[in-house]
């Protein structure tokens, strides 16, 4: 009994070598099966582009802000913010008394300033007063003069008309309200003639030049509603003092709808062209350190590790200028978790 148990003890481990033996010959653990999604880098035209938010404004020419010719007070507002208004239609009327009485005095100081020129003149003519009494009242006359036309300006503008045909975007007056010559009161603005300002880094505005298209939607990013296709304008040479960005003035002449006056918007400008360039989606790019990688499927659906070198990147694709040649399938969604060697298997989107 004792010998039958031995036997069986040895056939057991001539067993277990054969089998360690066969697991050596067959070379190890077979490729991991990975699902992931794939496309085939293209070579095509590259635009470059640059992303930046912003908002609607009026252009420079066409906004006007209507302050008191002279201190005053409000008599009557004519318009409300929303309301569209003719060139030259009444705004806000100031009360006229202190303008007409200003006028008034200025007239009369006039008068007696070339009453008091006219007998200087005569008695110098005459010999009885010196010469520069003839020019001290000339320069008298002149002042008052002077005077009545400004007193008469304010006369007339004491009824503040819009300059321009537009929309009343804000009125601070109050009825009743004293207000100065320095505070502007009443805002009008051509809405046919609306920039978009967006705001880009120092070095991105860099490589922004008039001319350049830009594509424009509503929001703060891509997925919002399309407003059309635009042209930027001018690129400011000075930096924000608060937001340190850079100003790019863009007009967007048929857009899509009517665009409102403090709107936010997403722009996306072309900078640059690569006429013949590689690319390939985003997602295929798989970060090591500062460079990346890509995995290249054969033609067995084997995926090999590749690295490559990565040009002008916009939202959806990547420039590959050196490692990748068009024509050869990529992994894109699922390149994280790909190995060297996996065998793929397509997924559908």
């Amino acid at each position: 009994m004792r010998s039958f148990t031995t036997a069986l003890v040895l056939l057991a481990a001539v067993l277990a070598c054969r089998g360690g033996d066969s697991a050596g010959e067959g070379g190890g653990e077979p490729p991991p099966v990975v699902g992931a999604r794939t496309a085939l880098a293209t070579r095509r035209p590259f635009v470059e582009t640059v992303d930046a938010i912003g908002t609607i404004t009026v252009g420079p020419s066409a906004r006007a802000a209507l302050s008191p010719p002279a201190a005053a007070r409000v008599a009557r507002i004519d318009v409300s913010v929303g309301q569209r208004v003719r060139s030259g239609e009444a705004l806000v009327e100031l009360d006229r008394a202190s303008f007409e009485a200003d006028a008034s005095s200025a007239q009369a100081a006039s008068e007696a300033a070339r009453a008091a020129y006219d007998r200087a003149k005569r008695l110098a003519d005459e010999g009885i007063a010196p010469r520069k009494d003839v020019e001290v009242a000339a320069a008298a006359l002149a002042a008052a003069r002077a005077a009545t036309v400004t007193a008469q300006r304010n006369q007339r503008l004491a009824t503040l008309r819009s300059p321009i045909a537009g929309v009343v975007t804000s009125v601070s007056a109050v009825l009743g309200q004293s207000v100065d010559a320095s505070q502007p009161i009443v805002e009008v603005a051509d809405p046919r003639a609306l920039d978009i300002v967006l705001a880009l880094s120092p070095a991105l505005a860099a490589r922004v030049h008039a001319g350049d298209s830009v594509s424009l939607s509503a929001g703060a990013d891509a997925g919002g509603e399309s407003l059309g296709r635009g042209i930027v304008r001018a690129v400011s040479v000075t930096v924000d003092s608060t937001t340190r960005s850079v100003g790019v003035r863009a007009r967007l002449e048929r857009p899509a709808r009517a665009l409102r006056i403090g709107e936010s918007v997403f722009g996306r400008i072309a900078v640059a062209v690569h006429p013949d360039a590689v690319s390939v989606p985003v997602q295929a790019l798989v970060p090591q350190g500062e460079t990346y990688r890509v995995y290249v499927v054969d033609s067995t659906g084997v995926a090999h590790a590749r690295d490559v070198s990565v040009g002008a990147r916009n939202e959806s694709d990547a420039e590959i200028t050196r490692g990748i040649a068009a024509g050869e399938r990529v992994v894109t969604y699922g390149a994280y978790g790909v190995a060297d060697s996996a065998k793929i298997v397509p997924v559908r989107p």
